[in-house]
């Protein structure tokens, strides 16, 4: 009768401790990618988004940069508060201005 070993018989293929960590995190280094920047159109172009969106109370598109990958989040603005440079959206997310990348409506 066999008797399985469980997970006793994986040991020796991790004998490297940190060996798997050490792999997960290059691979989630590689795919990093820098902080575009924008030009003076663009943010220009954003500002009249924003304005627009908050009259018209309307759901926006906005793709932001966190800690080296470009996500994308939609949202209503509910406040921006100019001194902390946050944007907060109706669900309670919070946004730094500076990370904003683009806006569609």
């Amino acid at each position: 009768m066999y008797n399985d070993r469980g997970i006793i018989k994986w040991a020796p293929f991790d004998a490297l401790v940190g060996f798997n960590d050490l792999i997960k995190e290059m691979l989630n280094n590689k795919n990093k990618i820098e902080k575009p920047i924008l030009n003076e159109d663009r943010l220009e172009k954003m500002d009249r988004i924003i304005k627009y969106a908050i009259n018209k109370n309307l759901e926006l598109e906005i793709t932001y940069y966190e800690t080296g990958f470009i996500k994308i989040i939609y949202g209503y603005i509910k406040k921006i508060d100019i001194y902390n440079r946050n944007v907060l959206l109706q669900s309670n997310f919070l946004i730094k201005i500076d990370d904003v990348i683009n806006l569609n409506i």
